[in-house]
């Protein structure tokens, strides 16, 4: 039995006829279908033909495009635009060209023609007594790199023009007189001012070299006045005047030098001050520094280490419930750093003192304030007559002190009793240092600080407890002891952060850390 016949696969169709017999064929082109689908791709053939045009012929054609822009260029040049922001000037199209092709010599002839075209505009300018306008189209020529010797000689006859035009002997008249009536610099008709104005038009001109060199010597003399009287913010700005009229002036050295020295030497004594917690001055001398040379980095450091010193005072006199001087001390703190987390943790710290006290004193009837005000000073009595002034923790009169400062921080009796307690902190502190138990001491100057903020020997005190620190943790350091000595160089650089010995001891500190790392 013969299989049923498969449909025809062939390309083409067959026709029949009703009785099955073969008629003829059809072609697949003259489908339908096929037509339709060969003109979607002709027409979106033509489409990326229409918008793709000129990118494919400038890819396909580059010399196309080269010729265009020197076309354009030429058309420029004869136009007479010879430069123009906008790209359509001869010289921008003649660079364009160039550097499609380096090698066109057809564009480099072009710049060489848009030179001297240039050259030419200046000297009709020049004679036209355009002198803004020829001083222009010079500067083109040079940058199209026309010959030196064309350009320099219509340069000295563009100075000499405008020398006569600006009147160059009435100015110098002019500045010699002002220089004779000391008026040197800061208005027009100033001898300084006028003296660059005459060699702006004629550089070699000897009387004004020679004028604009003694003003200049007269000015720095200023300078060398006003460092004399400790205005360095002055003196800085003069010679920085100075400086811009002529930098390579004999005299600027040796005023640049007297005025480095003496910023240094205010410095040391800003640095000193801070060190001895005269805190005003230490902020005053950072700030004379910072209006002479603003970007000075140790000045401006300087300054937040005194706002830091002020915001632990803030924090101290919170915590007796001194919240007048908390605040006298945070207003000092943002007048020199405003914008110092130290300032803001303190304010954070200060407000919670603020809160407790407020709690405190909500919950407390006034009879019942003073009964308990009675008993924390019948306290600190009886642990004063025991000779327990600081400790034990929790029982000595220092502790019962801060107690009745809670209760009632303005109460005449309470600063009476903090007034007994002063010496016996100052004392504290010299036997614990003597011991070299430098944590005890540092117990017993944070409760003198914090009952005499204002006393004179603290800073000292507080100079001597940083030593020992870096001399117990030097020893420490010695047997190997690393955690104690990075808690010895926190301790000092808090009690004293300008001491000359932290530095080196950090170093030491660091280098250790790196040898006790696995």
């Amino acid at each position: 039995m013969q299989p049923p016949d498969r449909p025809d696969s062939s390309p083409s169709q067959r026709a029949h006829g009703r009785d099955g017999a073969h008629v003829r064929e059809v072609p697949a082109w003259r489908d339908r279908v096929v037509w339709r689908w060969m003109l979607l791709v002709l027409l979106a053939l033509a489409g990326l033909a229409a918008v793709f045009r000129q990118p494919l012929a400038d890819w396909l054609w580059p010399d196309t495009r080269i010729q265009q822009l020197l076309d354009r260029g030429q058309a420029a040049l004869k136009a007479g635009r010879l430069s123009a922001d906008d790209g359509t000037g001869a010289r921008q199209l003649y660079e364009a060209a160039l550097a499609l092709d380096g090698d066109r010599s057809q564009a480099r002839q072009g710049l060489a023609s848009t030179g001297q075209a240039a050259l030419a505009r200046a000297r009709a300018e020049l004679a036209a007594g355009e002198y803004a306008r020829a001083s222009e189209s010079l500067q083109l020529a040079r940058e199209l790199q026309v010959p030196q010797a064309q350009v320099t000689e219509i340069a000295v006859q563009l100075r000499q023009r405008r020398s006569r035009h600006a009147g160059v002997d009435d100015l110098l008249r002019q500045a010699a007189q002002a220089h004779a009536e000391g008026r040197l610099d800061g208005t027009p008709d100033s001898a300084l001012p006028l003296y660059r104005e005459v060699l702006s038009y004629e550089p070699g001109r000897t009387a004004a070299l020679e004028g604009r060199e003694d003003a200049l010597s007269d000015l720095l003399q200023q300078a060398g006045t006003a460092l004399s009287r400790g205005r360095l913010a002055e003196a800085a700005d003069i010679i920085g005047r100075a400086r811009g009229y002529d930098a390579g002036h004999y005299d600027l050295p040796a005023q640049e030098a007297a005025l480095n020295a003496a910023i240094e030497q205010r410095r040391r004594r800003a640095d000193g001050d801070l060190r001895r917690q005269r805190l005003a001055r230490a902020g005053e001398g950072y700030r004379e520094i910072l209006a002479a040379v603003p970007t000075d980095v140790q000045a401006r450091q300087g300054l937040e280490r005194t706002a830091a010193a002020y915001a632990g005072m803030a924090v101290r006199s919170s915590a007796d419930f001194r919240f007048a001087e908390a605040e006298r001390a945070l207003e000092a703190a943002a007048a020199l750093a405003a914008d110092s987390p130290v300032l803001a943790e303190a304010r954070q710290s200060v407000d919670k003192s603020r809160r407790a006290q407020q709690s405190m004193e909500s919950k407390l009837s006034p009879a019942v304030r003073e009964r308990r005000l009675r008993q924390r000073l019948a306290e600190l009595d009886a642990a004063g007559a025991r000779g327990d002034w600081l400790t034990p923790p929790g029982a000595s009169a220092y502790d019962a002190l801060r107690a009745a400062q809670a209760l009632a921080p303005a109460d005449a009796r309470v600063r009476r009793a903090a007034a007994r307690i002063v010496p016996e902190t100052e004392r504290c502190f010299e036997r614990e240092l003597s011991g070299n138990r430098v944590r005890a001491a540092g117990a017993c100057l944070d409760a003198w600080h914090s009952l005499a903020p204002q006393s004179s020997g603290l800073a000292a005190a507080r100079r001597r407890l940083a030593q020992r620190w870096i001399a117990v943790g030097s020893e420490r350091l010695r047997a190997e002891d690393v955690a104690f000595a990075r808690q010895a160089l926190e301790e000092a650089g808090r009690l004293d952060p300008s001491m000359s010995e932290l530095a080196e001891f950090r170093q030491r500190v660091a280098a250790a850390t790196l040898r006790a790392q696995p």
